[in-house]
């Protein structure tokens, strides 16, 4: 950290029930659409409550001379952060993987407002650490693990991050073809796409993928190696499947030519509305990025 006090960068995203007002104007509506559905609007002004509370005892942690801003997650895009921002993230862990292409280098607390509704692998803390653990990042006392991030580099020097994974294929539910090479070996393949995650992705999606399909891998959040699994790759005159599961460790990477017309794309962790198309012609070489995740260990 620099000799200036810190500023601390809140991230949160909407709650449930704010999303209900934005889209019904008035509790009532909300109320009343969530009736009609068999729904109690009780539970989700609750969950609300609990993230309001959580968000006032953060800002109320911030020392008094230090600056702090409060973020939505779907401001993170035209939000500058600086050199010296130390970011809590108060949410599910998801919000830690939204945020992290973002950054660089920038110390992230993760804090979640509700323990019980969380796996909390992202978001282990609660408010009641951070007056303690942001001044053991101030004054360079604070553990970290370094996350690492995987990239998809475009030719034309697009790059797109990810925390947990990138996935390549097509937008719909349409099959995905292209051909990816690894290890100097080649395949032509019509699939459900390519996911490539990270040691801390194989806790989420890449996860149920090998749950489904009995591949096993695991290795550490900052280890400089990623995991791909083609998504149903179907066998067929001109396709095939024996390039189904791997790993790329840095510095290698693997490469995909996309065979889409269009509707090809890459988009990271989840967020579909964030992506590179991806048809016919481009290639992609997806490896270890450069940038990793500086998580603030919390105990």
């Amino acid at each position: 950290m620099s000799s200036l006090n810190p500023r601390v960068v809140i991230v949160t995203r909407p709650t449930e029930y704010a999303a209900l007002l934005d889209t019904h104007a008035t509790r009532g509506q909300a109320e009343f659409f969530l009736q009609s559905r068999g729904q109690d609007i009780a539970e989700v002004e609750a969950r609300d409550v609990i993230q309001g509370t959580a968000l006032a005892a953060a800002k109320r942690a911030v020392p008094a001379d230090w600056s702090f801003a409060h973020v939505m997650r779907d401001d993170l895009s035209r939000f500058l952060f600086a050199e010296n921002d130390i970011v809590v993230a108060l949410g599910q862990d998801g919000l830690v993987a939204n945020l992290a292409k973002y950054l660089n280098g920038q110390p992230v607390i993760g804090v979640s407002p509700d323990p019980e509704r969380t796996e909390g692998i992202l978001t282990p803390g609660n408010v009641a650490m951070l007056p303690r653990l942001l001044l053991d990042v101030s004054r360079e006392q604070a553990d970290f693990v370094a996350r690492t991030m995987v990239q998809a580099k475009l030719g034309e020097g697009r790059v797109l991050m990810a925390l947990n994974e990138l996935f390549v294929g097509h937008h719909s539910h349409q099959s995905a073809r292209y051909a990816i090479t690894v290890d100097g070996q080649t395949e032509f393949q019509s699939s459900s796409g390519i996911i490539v995650a990270t040691g801390t992705g194989l806790t989420g999606w890449a996860r149920s993928i090998m749950t489904a399909t009995d591949q096993k891998f695991r290795f550490e959040p900052d280890a400089q190696t990623a995991a791909f699994f083609a998504r149903e790759p179907w066998p067929s005159r001109t396709s095939g499947c024996s390039i189904n599961a791997g790993l790329i460790d840095a510095p290698a990477s693997l490469t995909v030519m996309s065979r889409m017309n269009d509707g090809g794309v890459i988009f990271a962790d989840g967020i579909e509305d964030d992506f590179l198309a991806f048809n016919w012609g481009v290639e992609v070489e997806i490896g270890i990025a450069a940038r990793c995740l500086n998580m603030v260990i919390c105990h």
